[in-house]
């Protein structure tokens, strides 16, 4: 389930990671669990469906207000909780955070599908405009807690969810927040955009049902990330888009716009100027100012994000100082070699490395199984035999990185060995329609610092060619039915990224294959990959410890043709569409753990994608001039919003910012 907490946020929409743009939300969980609540006491966790026995099916039962919510384990934070306990409560408010992001802006609407949405809207996880009705905990993972709903309910059958409204909870005119707010902005997004309308495709009537109170109900029972999903949604003011603007003529949030929009979140819009920059400032009355998920946060007064076309102009950025505070480093050659200007030296500028508890995200080359020459399982294997992963680490990479092995690795949920009792009792009825590889092989990727093994691996790649009827004649490797060459595009966002591609394209064209690498600016880029239109790019999955509904945009049959969803290799496969079944249906954590697994497999063996790398932490470099709790959420691993500004006397002098 998307969900964007607004550390991440910052983070993630101002880096490129290497040949794509990022994922810009972690997966939120559903909720199954509660923590210590009014009047009630902590829940099991267990699903009312593992209770059941066949001969009498439970009673559907309504559930118990709950403030905090979580599908692995109850929070450990009770009812009433002051704050996370990681932040500093005390830390002050003032000063700025100056950041980059890439290419241009053109809309403050992220709802539709039209226009470039400035930084710091998100059309999940409300960004730094709105909130939403629930938060997942930066410091835990599978928790949701209460922000603009104070409290959520649901039945013992998962088949509807209740909130119930913070009474506090405003917009920034002081307007109160209400269920015909959060009607309104369930019919509206799922009118807006076919993304929205997918995601909450199992919502059947939404109403208010109390003074405060508002209930979705859905079109089946046992799906127990449904009533998160909800909580996730993101709240818009009813008043404001149904008004006039300014200048009299009425709203439209079907269309793109430049005016600053009402919100109810921590920060508004204070300036800006159309594809260049814009700057948000701290909002002083704050509904939310006092709330457990805001105290010691949020203690920047201005986001100023100024924005640059391409990764080398926003390196130098960075190194003058004053227009980029933090970075997150994803090349090996910069953080081995880069890191060594004045500023470095000085102690201005600081290295950190640091891990998080979280799945480590997939990233690889995507091949687009739309088109025919990528719809054949064999020919996917034979480029996944042909990526040199070992000579590219040490030629390139410094042998920092690692080599990616799962979608979902750096968890329980990754497959390993062969498959469990447990896995084998989902896979064995979808055996026919599985690579036989999946029961009989642990899936291994070529070990090219073996001798020999370049030549070794090219021959495997050049049989399975030829098996799927590809001819080599001379140095070209002809398709089948036309008896054209047989080329491959790899379409990329940045120059930098020919780097990384090139050593596997001079490996295709060893086996007669035609490559080229197209380099787009980043508003193309996202048109091109959003419709489908490429053979080869580079993508990059992140999941949750708690994967659920969106394995659909994922990997899922109808997400394969929507235009925007998260398919890209425009996976059509009926077994991995029932996998994603009984990981949404499992009655329990093992159930749950078991099914992933068995999807990693199917998904790995049928070579959807070229696995890259990884690193084991993650790299950031920052001016020397936060002040920084004790410690950093462990799950998270980081929470830029619980930094703040260091007295001026003790923080290192930077350039002015410019105008880019």
């Amino acid at each position: 389930m998307p969900l964007t907490p607004r550390y991440a946020l910052l983070l993630a929409c101002l880096v490129t990671p290497i040949a794509t743009f990022p994922a810009w939300t972690q997966e939120a969980v559903p909720a199954a669990t509660a923590n210590q609540q009014q009047g009630a006491s902590p829940a099991t966790g267990t699903a009312p469906a593992a209770a059941a026995t066949a001969a009498a099916p439970a009673a559907v039962v309504q559930g118990d207000w709950m403030t905090s919510s979580g599908i692995i384990q109850p929070s450990r934070y009770p009812s009433g909780f002051a704050h996370y306990d990681y932040v500093n409560p005390a830390a002050p408010k003032g000063g700025d955070l100056n950041k980059v992001a890439p290419g241009t802006f053109d809309s403050f609407n992220p709802f539709t599908v039209t226009g470039t949405p400035a930084a710091g809207f998100a059309n999940f996880g409300g960004g730094l405009n709105y909130d939403t009705l629930m938060e997942q905990s930066t410091d835990e993972p599978g928790v949701s807690h209460g922000l603009i709903a104070e409290a959520i309910r649901f039945p013992s059958d998962f088949s509807s969810v209740s909130f119930r409204l913070n009474p506090a909870a405003r917009w920034h005119d002081g307007v109160p927040i209400t269920p015909e707010d959060v009607v309104w902005s369930y019919e509206t997004l799922t009118e807006l955009h076919p993304q929205w309308s997918a995601y909450y495709r199992n919502v059947t009537k939404a109403e208010k049902t109390g003074e405060r109170e508002v209930t979705f109900t859905f079109d089946q029972v046992g799906n127990r990330e449904l009533p998160n999903i909800m909580g996730d949604l993101t709240v818009l003011p009813k008043h404001f888009w149904l008004d006039k603007d300014a200048s009299g003529k009425p709203r439209d949030i079907t269309q793109s716009t430049l005016e600053p929009p009402l919100g109810s979140g921590p920060y508004k819009v204070e300036s800006f100027a159309p594809g260049n920059n814009i700057v948000w400032a701290r909002v002083k009355d704050y509904w939310a100012e006092n709330h457990p998920l805001r105290i010691g946060r949020n203690n920047f007064d201005r986001l100023r994000y100024t924005y640059f076309r391409d990764q080398d102009s926003a390196w130098e950025a960075f190194k003058k100082g004053g227009l980029d505070d933090y970075r997150a480093e994803n090349r090996a050659q910069k953080w081995s070699e880069g890191y060594n200007f004045p500023a470095v030296d000085r102690g201005d500028v600081v290295k950190m490395t640091y891990e998080d508890g979280g799945v480590q995200a997939f990233q690889g080359f995507v091949l687009n199984t739309r088109r025919e020459k990528f719809s054949d399982r064999r020919v996917r294997q034979a480029l996944t035999l042909a990526y040199n992963f070992s000579e590219m680490n040490r030629t390139l990479f410094y042998g920092l990185y690692e080599r990616t092995t799962s979608y979902y690795g750096n968890s329980e949920l990754a497959a390993t060995g062969l498959p469990s009792p447990e896995e084998l009792a989902l896979l064995n009825p979808l055996k026919d329609q599985l690579p036989p590889e999946v029961f009989t092989e642990p899936f291994v990727l070529p070990d090219y610092s073996q001798p020999n093994a370049d030549r070794t691996y090219l021959r495997q790649s050049l049989g399975l060619l030829k098996e799927a009827g590809y001819e080599l004649r001379g140095t070209s490797l002809l398709e089948p039915k036309s008896g054209q060459p047989f080329s491959i595009e790899f379409l990329a966002p940045d120059p930098i990224s020919t780097r990384v591609i090139e050593p596997f394209a001079i490996q295709l064209r060893r086996l007669g294959i035609k490559t080229n690498i197209r380099v787009v600016d980043p508003s193309q880029y996202v048109a091109l990959t959003e419709s489908f239109d490429f053979d080869v790019t580079t993508d990059v999955f992140s999941q949750s410890l708690s994967p659920g509904n969106e394995q659909r945009d994922f990997w899922g049959s109808e997400a394969a043709t929507r235009s925007g969803s998260r398919n890209s290799p425009g996976i059509e496969n009926p077994a991995v569409d029932a996998l994603i079944d009984k990981i949404i249906y499992a009655g329990d954590r093992e159930t749950l753990v078991a099914a992933t697994r068995a999807l990693d497999r199917v998904l790995l063996w049928n070579f959807y994608a070229v696995p890259q790398y990884h690193l084991k932490g993650n790299w950031l470099a920052y001016w020397n001039k936060f002040g920084m709790p004790e410690r950093q959420p462990a799950y998270t691993g980081l929470d830029v919003f619980s930094w703040w500004i260091k007295p001026a006397s003790t923080a290192p002098t930077a350039a002015a910012p410019t105008v880019q």
